[in-house]
């Protein structure tokens, strides 16, 4: 089945994606405020009530872009914390730890990633729950799992015996940290720094 355009027809699902795709990318350009359902509406290559057939106000529209989107970026950070999972049979863990440090680092810089935190932030006021919606779906969401393969690793003697709830966060602050501080340092070197600090404190 094809529109009069000759594109082929999108279903429901994929329509809703390509609108909450849109709404991301409008609202990343133009904040909310200055944001406008048209736009999002032509972004997404849909009439204007097709957008209002999904999602019933503007409001609907930047809160569910917005999580679909950190959705996405928690995805990308999980996928780099999987390359973990076979670490525990190395005899020295620090080149699959680096490696992940890197990928995450990259993940947590990224234009999607850095847009998520934006906008989270931006309408704190208007949407309070909106920081911790995507808190959860990105940072804590990334430090759980995390916490399980540095527990794996502890277990199979790799890394010192610890909390790994506390591992994973010393973890992730030491590459975020930077990134606050200093948000034109190297990624890589600060990634190697991180694991260099890191392993002092967990390695064998």
């Amino acid at each position: 089945m094809s529109t009069g355009g000759g594109r082929p027809a999108r279903g429901r699902i994929e329509r809703r994606q390509a609108i909450l795709d849109g709404a991301f990318a409008v609202f990343t350009r133009h904040g909310y405020a200055q944001a406008c359902v048209k736009e999002i509406a032509q972004e997404a290559g849909v009439a204007k009530p097709t957008v209002y057939s999904h999602l019933n106000d503007k409001e609907s529209l930047y809160r569910e872009a917005v999580e679909a989107a950190a959705d996405r970026v928690g995805a990308q950070s999980l996928a780099v914390v999987e390359q973990l999972r076979e670490a525990a049979a190395d005899s020295d863990p620090r080149a699959s730890l680096t490696a992940v440090a890197h990928g995450l680092l990259q993940a947590f810089s990224n234009e999607d990633a850095r847009a998520v935190r934006q906008l989270a932030s931006a309408q704190a006021a208007q949407f309070p729950d909106l920081a911790a919606s995507v808190r959860e779906r990105t940072a804590l969401r990334v430090r759980s799992a995390l916490a399980d393969r540095l527990a794996r690793l502890a277990l199979a003697g790799r890394l010192r015996p610890c909390d790994p709830e506390l591992a994973a966060e010393h973890f992730l602050s030491l590459l975020t940290g930077p990134m606050e501080y200093r948000p034109d340092a190297a990624p890589d070197t600060v990634a190697d720094t991180a694991m260099d600090v890191f392993l002092r404190a967990y390695g064998k």
